[in-house]
């Protein structure tokens, strides 16, 4: 049987306009429990630790400058796999060695900030660099995923 209320055009689209706001209210518990699934998208990638960071080398007893380089190299290193990147003021520079085709994604904490393609020599560039922390998940044409510890600017 049809309540009698939905005859009435005002109380149709009073009851859907309620029924789309409670829609937008999702359970905190919900969007935790979607958070960690989509954390767990990159759970068989092959993770690539910081083995290299130029920031941390103590500037003194590489040379005597009379100012600090713009260029920051890092290393990320996992089991048969290295990510060697530059940090540019205009770019993030990098290579990934074996060197094989695919695409590159920097990634922050509220998703995709940048991709490139990863050329045959197994370079990529990504500009301008992000100003947030960040990591790279790297995905070859093979299928192997690479994801680097995060990069802070």
């Amino acid at each position: 049987m049809m309540d009698p209320d939905w005859h009435d055009d005002e109380k149709l689209i009073e009851a859907l306009r309620d029924a789309l706001a409670s829609a937008d209210e999702v359970p905190s518990a919900f969007v935790e429990a979607g958070k960690a699934a989509f954390a767990w998208r990159t759970i068989d990638a092959e993770l690539a630790a910081l083995t290299y960071d130029s920031a941390q080398d103590p500037i003194d007893a590489l040379a005597i400058r009379s100012e600090s380089a713009i260029l920051r190299s890092l290393t990320f290193a996992s089991d048969g796999w290295t990510v060697e990147l530059e940090l540019t003021p205009t770019a993030v520079l990098g290579q990934l060695d074996p060197p094989e085709v695919g695409t590159v994604t920097a990634r922050g904490d509220g998703g995709k900030l940048a991709e490139a393609e990863i050329d045959e020599l197994g370079f990529f560039v990504l500009g301008p660099p992000p100003n947030i922390p960040y990591r790279l998940v790297c995905t070859t044409q093979s299928g192997t995923t690479i994801l680097t510890g995060w990069v802070t600017p």
